[in-house]
């Protein structure tokens, strides 16, 4: 999830630290009045789920994905964008040529490694991650600011569990390294980070986009190329539509409230779990009760994709948000919709009919639109017709990410598509092939 609301129009140049463009730059934008924009997001509209759903009702929206999927796609969004100079402090250049080329390589938890950044580290053995004494949280200064890669992960306590899960399977990779393979040492580090990264990249493609776009084209896309963005490895960037539309259906899943460990009591992601603070145990996250784990019960659902968000996200906290001046700034789908407004993005019926996909019609929508339906809404409601009833995103946005995802780690001259694309997890599995879960729960 993106908290900041950027009313920036210079769109064709980069937006932040990491390079933007368009992947498809000859459709006009919509053009929305953004009151009506700001109606349909805010409490009490189209996109509020808590104004149609009574949120005491068990199950009433579940899908059947498991509840952590979607703050794993989070985590995906921050590593594309991560960038060190803005995690660093630095300044936004404002010229694609010195942005930096968008990659899944997990940057948002090395940095400059042991070297550039050698507070993440173990100085005792800066092979290895620092964690914190009880080595369930990341380690903090004094005043308990995380030190971490990418100061995001730190947003609430779903995306801190699972940067920290990672860093707990890097320092593993670590110890199989010097158990098993005997690496050198000089060459350890550099060979866990290449192993989790491919571990990760592996995941994305087999295990994440199947589930979020359909086994078949993830298939199609992964065998046959991508049609419509087809970045080089120099001047790859993140597709706006991706950005600012297909690739925030997260929002769409979040749950009402989420229990943290079995029997315990259910609450909402905000503002019970927002993040910048130390994580105190009865804050800890069984990641067993977000995804299914094979010889436990299973995990909590995920929110069925309609185009509504839970209240928690209408109506985000001061932490998140900052100080507004207008109440309807606190609801997140307010600041997606006004997003896509800004940053000139095309109708979701127009980007269909380009990608010669069937426009869904006003009944469908359920909201009269009048010119053109915001591409971020379009996509969640096609979801909940073209998506098996809001279990994965529907052809358009399945296209759109899938063909981001696989594009910009065919760019990247040192993923495991590029070098060895048969390459296959090392780690151990628990079931018939490896997945996300054989990675985060050892």
């Amino acid at each position: 999830m993106n908290h900041c609301l950027s009313l920036v129009r210079a769109v064709d140049r980069p937006t932040g630290a990491a390079r933007y463009g368009r992947m498809f730059p000859g459709l006009e934008p919509l053009g929305t009045d953004p009151q009506l924009l700001m109606r349909a997001g805010d409490t009490g509209g189209v996109c509020d789920a808590a104004a149609v759903l009574d949120e005491l009702t068990p199950a009433g929206d579940d899908a059947a994905g498991a509840a952590g999927w979607p703050f794993f796609g989070q985590l995906i969004a921050h590593d594309i964008t991560a960038d060190r100079s803005a995690l660093m402090g630095g300044v936004d250049t404002g010229a694609l040529k010195n942005a930096r080329a968008p990659m899944l390589n997990l940057e948002m938890l090395y940095s400059d490694g042991p070297i550039g950044s050698p507070f993440l580290f173990d100085a005792n053995d800066p092979a290895k991650f620092l964690l914190s004494p009880d080595g369930f949280d990341v380690p903090r200064n004094q005043q308990g600011v995380a030190l971490i890669g990418d100061p995001r992960n730190d947003s609430h306590r779903f995306a801190l569990t699972l940067h920290v899960a990672l860093l707990q399977a890097h320092n593993r990779i670590v110890d199989y390294l010097r158990a098993y393979r005997r690496v050198p040492e000089s060459q350890v580090f550099e060979s866990a980070r290449t192993s989790l990264t491919w571990h990760f990249q592996w995941i994305i493609v087999h295990d994440f986009l199947p589930r979020l776009v359909g086994a078949e084209l993830a298939k199609e896309v992964l065998t046959e190329g991508n049609r419509w963005f087809l970045p080089k490895t120099r001047d790859a960037f993140i597709p706006l539509e991706f950005a600012d539309a297909a690739f925030r259906y997260g929002h769409g899943q979040i749950r009402h409230t989420y229990r943290l460990v079995e029997g315990g009591p259910a609450v909402p992601l905000f503002p019970d779990l927002v993040g910048f603070g130390a994580l105190e145990a009865d804050q800890r996250i069984d990641l067993a009760q977000i995804f299914d784990v094979p010889g436990r019960p299973a995990a909590q659902r995920a929110k069925r994709l309609d185009g509504r968000l839970a209240a928690s996200l209408i109506g985000l906290p001061t932490a998140i948000t900052g100080a507004v001046d207008t109440e309807a700034y606190r609801s997140l789908a307010v600041r997606d919709l006004l997003r896509g407004e800004t940053t000139q993005l095309p109708s979701g019926e127009t980007v269909a009919r380009l990608l010669q996909i069937k426009p869904l019609d006003p009944d469908q929508l359920g909201e009269d639109w009048a010119h053109g339906t915001p591409l971020w809404f379009y996509i969640l409601k096609e979801a909940e017709h073209l998506g098996d009833g809001g279990e994965r995103l529907g052809p358009v946005g399945g296209r759109i990410v899938a063909e981001v995802l696989l594009g910009l780690l065919r760019a990247d001259p040192a993923s495991f598509l590029s070098l060895e694309p048969d390459w296959l997890p090392v780690m151990p599995a628990r079931g018939d092939s490896f997945g996300l879960a054989d990675l985060l729960v050892p």
